[in-house]
């Protein structure tokens, strides 16, 4: 049985489990606390970070954009990447946006200052990188509300690794209630749909220990 070494809050993990459900793989996971290091963990990955994708053969992947690659070429269906090459460049232009800008910008100053920093005992959140994420997400809100009103999904015409890359770190946003959805309608409006696809049900399902979810956070009608 193929094995996820994954954490909760993650939008790495979540962007991989979100294509492991997408395309109907069965899997396993596992919690890796990867602050405790275990050589077991490290022998699979030196960088000492998830996700870990071990396959049933004994193959083992590591980092997101490696994971998720191979399971679309491996998996052919459904096409996640795109058909042509303009639509996987658009596909990979938005991953790396959300993966790259909306990470730095948004994840790690929410949920990496709110929750990460407390299990890797880095001390207490800063004030001023929450005010900066809150402030920074509303360009990434109104970026994704400019990309829903003019196309059916956000690279394309079809549901792609774009949409799942930004769910997933919109998703660890959403859990600590840091989104106020009614001042970027667009924005809810694919969430909405994200959120009410049979694959996102099991990320609803995710607690944090000692870290209850926004009220909303499993509501599809948010």
């Amino acid at each position: 049985m193929r094995l996820l070494h994954h954490l909760w809050l993650s939008p790495p993990c979540r962007k991989v489990r979100l294509v492991l459900y997408e395309k109907k793989i069965e899997f396993r996971m596992r919690v890796e606390k990867v602050w405790e290091r275990r050589p077991e963990f490290l022998a699979l990955n030196p960088a000492g970070e998830v996700p870990v994708f071990e396959e049933a053969d004994g193959l083992v992947l590591a980092g997101s954009s490696s994971i998720c690659e191979f399971l679309d070429e491996v998996h052919a269906e459904p096409p996640l990447l795109g058909a042509h090459p303009k639509e996987r460049a658009e596909v990979r232009r938005l991953v790396a946006w959300f993966d790259g800008k909306f990470d730095r910008e948004v994840t790690q100053n929410l949920v990496g200052e709110k929750i990460m920093k407390r299990f890797l005992g880095l001390g207490e959140p800063d004030s001023r990188a929450i005010r900066a994420g809150l402030i920074n997400i509303r360009a990434h809100l109104d970026y994704i509300s400019y990309l829903n009103d003019r196309r059916k999904w956000l690279a394309g015409d079809t549901l792609s690794l774009a949409d799942l890359a930004a769910a997933a770190h919109v998703s660890c946003v959403d859990y600590l209630g840091d989104i106020l959805w009614d001042n970027h309608p667009g924005a809810k409006d694919w969430y909405a749909r994200i959120k009410s696809r049979p694959t996102f049900r099991p990320l609803l399902e995710d607690r944090i220990p000692g870290v209850e979810p926004a009220r909303h956070y499993r509501d599809l009608d948010f």
